[in-house]
């Protein structure tokens, strides 16, 4: 599943650049608009709807077991009766959480990292070049579930994993950043005149790096709902009784033969919706960027 949605984001990404090739910067601003627009109102309806409904409908109910779609259960109803379209709600307003929650750490851990690099020295500077090898050369999946196991797991094990594994591709952009503008005039002449390297980190080098330190977070943002997805569709993490989209996943592949397609069907549109928003959002804000 997982390799399937980044399969399809790469194609995305590649369809998003010739867009803003072939139409001009300006249409693609006014893409980036509706985009962010869009992206917000998904994000604005999914947490209202997960404030408004019921929590009953979480609640077995075995006379209502197996329902297929319609008016009054619009996801249908799994085995024990539960309503999909809560449990399908739920489930990724839970991965919208650990997902900022995790990206925005990710970044901030990024940022430290190509700070501190790129201004304490060239000791500093291969310590953490090191670490970023270290990181990129094992895969994200295998490292998170170690760090949430180590974590002691459930849903502060999965931030904390995807925190601690997301950083190093974001960084190492932060660190080419940053060190190409310690080589300017005005960063020079700061140092000339005795400022320190925290004074130059805080007024000339942040500044210049918070739009690539957003839209990493934007990046990230999509990928940390996937790694939160896959790792409780293994079944790691959470109990099996939270309405997380992993979990539903999981447990609906053993009703697919049945004919219950419905219970796999709107929660994957869901997630997919999810991450394809916030990702096609970020990447044309990360190439408009780069074009000015």
């Amino acid at each position: 599943m997982r390799s399937w949605i980044g399969r399809r984001l790469q194609r995305q990404r590649a369809a998003v650049s010739e867009e803003i090739a072939g139409y001009g910067i300006d249409a693609a601003r006014s893409r980036m608009i509706a985009g962010a627009a869009g992206a917000g109102l998904f994000l604005i309806a999914v947490l209202l709807s997960s404030w408004l409904t019921s929590p009953e409908g979480l609640i077995t109910n075995l006379g209502q077991r197996n329902l297929s779609p319609s008016l009054a259960h619009p996801f249908g109803t799994d085995w024990l009766g539960r309503d999909m379209f809560i449990r399908t709600v739920k489930g990724l307003t839970l991965s919208l959480q650990v997902g900022i929650a995790g990206a925005s750490c990710s970044a901030a851990i990024a940022a430290v990292m190509g700070l501190i690099a790129a201004t304490m020295g060239r000791t500093a500077d291969r310590i953490v070049t090191w670490l970023i090898d270290a990181f990129l050369s094992v895969p994200h999946l295998v490292t998170l579930i170690l760090i949430a196991f180590v974590a002691g797991g459930g849903m502060k094990g999965i931030i904390i994993g995807i925190m601690f594994t997301h950083w190093p591709s974001l960084a190492r952009l932060i660190r080419a950043e940053a060190m190409q503008l310690m080589t300017s005039d005005y960063v020079q002449i700061s140092r000339k005149l005795g400022r320190s390297r925290r004074w130059i980190a805080v007024r000339h080098l942040i500044p210049h790096l918070l739009p690539q330190i957003a839209v990493g977070f934007l990046l990230l943002f999509p990928h940390a709902i996937l790694h939160e997805a896959a790792i409780t569709f293994l079944g790691l993490g959470l109990s099996p009784h939270t309405p997380a989209i992993g979990i539903i996943l999981s447990e609906s592949m053993r009703y697919l033969s049945t004919g219950m397609w419905w219970l796999a069907l709107f929660p994957g549109l869901v997630l997919l919706v999810a991450v394809r928003s916030f990702d096609r959002f970020g990447t044309l804000l990360k190439l408009l960027i780069g074009r000015d």
